[in-house]
């Protein structure tokens, strides 16, 4: 009498504990408290009428099946399905002692025993079930509980790899800022060294003014001492034309024709000087061409001291000149080496200057050895290599200037050093 109602207490305690029918099930708390009331009632009724009452039998039996229904059938109560199939057994076993009772007490009373036999395995079943029921709850606990930890910790790398995706798309931009910035910095770089190589071009012109007038005036004179005889050749010749002296005649023409060759030639050597001008003067185009470097050194070496004697008429100096014949041509940017070559002459006359100049003022206070300034240029061909060497006997170039001789020439595509032998140095170019 009191097993179905105490089964529906402990089932609705159950459902309302597991399902949280208070907060999240209110409509169907209301049902199971209704449900609670009931149970109570029916052992209420039992106690008074001895658990002899069919009708208080048969209505606890009816309450469970009725919460087994709401279990199996109502979507929110489905998961406690397995601990309705673990009290089943124990209530279809009672709910049919009860009837065999009804219905032939005689046959009951011989198969009681099997009856109680039946419940005792019931509860079995039960205690079984439930052990088993609580194990897999602890383990879907734990499940939950991994499940919740991980989904946390996917939260927490989620707005970790946002706020590094934030961090890196700053730092993005940043990157791409300065890249723009170096590279307009790089633009305005190129540009102002662009211009400081024209620059160093037209100065270096500046400088060259003087020696190539002086240089190019030299062959003017032969083109005009020539051009004066000739005219005064061809009067001769018209006079031992008029006298038929033959003889006299071929002797004139010789001598004319000996002028024109030689007038042909300084004209040549003119032009050639104009052409070097307007090379030096103009942007290099970084074409390498076929270029005879002893021609160029030696041409450098006289415009650079015919310029410093314009500038200064009374210096004098000793020029000394070895070039190796083997060298011949060689593939270079004639207008880039001629600008190295002619900085380091000029440094050469620099050095010999001051030294000059203070060798005079000396020479004022004592009887000193009298100096005689040297620039010495020399080339030589070694181990696939043209060596070009520049030596002066001054009084030798700061090391601070000297890391500064090549400046203006970084951006050349050229191979070359120069380093320093006391006051020597050299330039080398590959072959």
């Amino acid at each position: 009498m009191f097993l179905e109602p105490l089964i529906l207490l402990l089932l609705i305690r159950y459902l309302r504990i597991s399902l949280q029918t208070k907060t999240q099930l209110p409509q169907w708390d209301k049902v199971l408290l209704m449900g609670i009331a009931l149970a109570i009632a029916v052992m209420v009724g039992g106690i008074f009428l001895n658990n002899s009452n069919a009708l208080l039998i048969f209505t606890g039996h009816a309450l469970v099946f009725a919460l087994a229904y709401i279990i199996f059938y109502v979507e929110a109560f489905r998961p406690a399905k397995a601990i309705m199939y673990s009290v089943l057994p124990l209530i279809i076993i009672s709910l049919l002692a009860n009837l065999t009772e009804l219905i032939n007490k005689k046959f009951y009373n011989q198969w009681d025993d099997y009856f109680d036999i039946a419940i005792m395995f019931a509860m079995i079943w039960i205690l079984a079930m439930w052990l088993i029921n609580r194990k897999q709850r602890k383990a879907l606990e734990q499940e939950k509980k991994r499940t919740a930890e991980l989904e946390q910790e996917k939260r927490i790398t989620e707005k970790i790899k946002a706020g590094l995706e934030i961090q890196v798309a700053e730092r993005t931009a940043a990157l791409i800022q300065q890249k723009e910035t170096l590279e307009e910095a790089l633009a305005e770089l190129k540009a102002t060294q662009s211009q400081l190589i024209q620059s160093e071009k037209m100065a270096s012109l500046g400088e060259l003014t003087a020696g190539i007038a002086h240089e190019i005036q030299n062959p003017l004179n032969f083109i005009n001492n020539f051009s004066e005889v000739n005219t005064e050749l061809i009067a001769e010749l018209k006079d031992e034309i008029e006298k038929g002296n033959i003889e006299e005649i071929k002797a004139i023409v010789n001598d004319m024709a000996a002028n024109e060759q030689k007038i042909n030639h300084h004209g040549k050597r003119a032009d050639m000087i104009v052409k070097g001008m307007l090379q030096h003067s103009n942007r290099s185009g970084g074409n390498k061409e076929p270029t005879n470097i002893n021609e160029l050194t030696d041409e450098y070496l006289r415009l650079a001291y015919h310029g410093l004697r314009a500038k200064d008429k009374f210096f004098n100096a000793t020029l000394k000149t070895n070039y190796d014949e083997s060298i011949g041509n060689i593939q270079i940017i004639s207008q880039d080496i001629g600008r190295v070559i002619l900085n380091l002459i000029n440094n050469a006359f620099y050095a010999v200057t001051e030294k000059n100049a203070l060798a005079l003022r000396q020479a004022q206070d004592s009887a000193s050895q009298p100096y005689e300034p040297t620039v010495s240029v020399s080339t030589k061909k070694i181990n696939g290599k043209a060596e070009i060497k520049v030596a002066d006997n001054g009084n030798g170039i700061p090391q601070k200037i000297l890391d500064k001789i090549f400046q203006p020439f970084f951006t050349t595509n050229l191979y070359h050093k120069a380093n320093r032998e006391g006051n020597r140095f050299r330039f080398i170019i590959k072959l």
